[in-house]
């Protein structure tokens, strides 16, 4: 199945042209190689009403299938971009962040500092991952083989329930 993506980077430091953003890129290179769509891509500094206004209108806008955040996820008092996420979705998707944590505590400690949110925007899921190309990457592998299936049920693909098994009865 083939949906657009957006990836969106929050780093004062990237927008401001001090550091190169590595983990956009990283990003969306992991995403082209399912042979999804990166459609937009773009960086904010760490500003809770600018990361919502992306978020915003790359869903109701654009109507992207899925936003990747990466970056402002942490403790840092700048570290806004899962308040964002909270302020414009409509229902959150704990279980990603929850499986996203899990796997990273095997990597790191630091797992446990995760802010990290995700959340459904009308039809669009929006998942943040951290800020470092290889744990933005890493989190991303979690959740990549669901995907597919949210987007489905979030474009109300009537074949998406089909994937649904009681497993009681296998």
């Amino acid at each position: 199945m083939s949906f657009q993506v957006a990836v969106l980077t929050v780093s004062d430091r990237s927008f401001a042209g001090e550091r190169e953003d590595v983990s956009g890129p990283a990003v969306a290179e992991r995403v082209s190689l399912e042979g999804w769509d990166v459609i937009k891509r773009d960086i904010v500094p760490d500003d809770l009403e600018k990361i919502a206004d992306i978020f915003r209108a790359w869903s109701d806008q654009e109507r992207v299938d899925v936003i990747l955040s990466t970056g402002g996820t942490g403790f840092a008092p700048r570290d806004v971009t899962p308040d964002a996420t909270r302020a414009v979705v409509e229902r959150t998707a704990p279980g990603l962040t929850e499986a996203m944590r899990a796997v990273s505590m095997d990597i790191t400690p630091h797992a446990m500092l995760s802010r990290a949110e995700a959340g459904i925007r009308k039809a669009t899921l929006i998942i943040n991952l951290p800020g470092s190309p290889k744990a933005a990457v890493e989190n991303l592998e979690v959740v990549l083989p669901v995907l597919p299936h949210a987007v489905a049920l979030l474009r109300g693909d009537s074949d998406a329930e089909k994937g649904h098994h009681d497993l009681n009865q296998e």
